[in-house]
């Protein structure tokens, strides 16, 4: 990969952290190295073991629980913060050759971190790193600084029988 392109995966739909994941396999699975830091999530998500399982990867978890069916309390909004000037670090440096920032988006609509600092880490990344963004509600303003953009849609879910997230397949 010899240069890096930036990537939203965004909209209603299910699949955008998944898709995220499937491109992280793929790049561990040519011996390059993963960074994974989850907005908003401070539950341990079944993908939060892969680092346990494969070598290459690191995620890093940057909420305290998970606020989406409660508004975010200030402690929320801290970590937020702290994962967003960690990211910026990550991809300036280099180290990792895809980076991962699931659920930005919804950082960004709660207001916890603002379109010109995703802006500012799109615009300084290093040129190498491949970056990918995450997360319902990306304003279309930010889709110039992407090379590829894509939307899930939602068609139908089974959410709506009464399933709840399940582990392993949702969560």
């Amino acid at each position: 990969m010899s240069k890096g392109y930036v990537h939203i995966y965004t909209g209603n739909g299910k699949g955008k952290t998944t898709a995220a994941f499937g491109v992280a396999l793929r790049t561990l699975m040519i011996g390059k190295k993963v960074y994974v830091g989850q907005f908003i999530k401070g539950m341990k998500y079944s993908e939060t073991k892969l680092e346990k399982l494969l070598d290459g990867i690191f995620v890093e978890q940057y909420g305290v629980d998970c606020f989406i069916d409660k508004d975010p309390v200030e402690d929320d909004y801290k970590r937020a913060l702290e994962g967003y000037e960690k990211a910026v670090e990550v991809v300036k440096e280099g180290l990792y050759d895809l980076v991962i920032l699931d659920e930005i988006f919804i950082a960004h609509y709660y207001k916890m971190i603002t379109s010109e600092q995703i802006i500012n880490l799109i615009k300084n990344k290093n040129e190498k790193t491949e970056l990918i963004l995450t997360g319902r509600y990306c304003i279309p303003e930010l889709y110039q600084y992407a090379d590829l953009v894509t939307e899930m849609k939602e068609i139908k879910h089974y959410y709506e029988q009464g399933v709840l997230s399940r582990e392993g397949i949702d969560r």
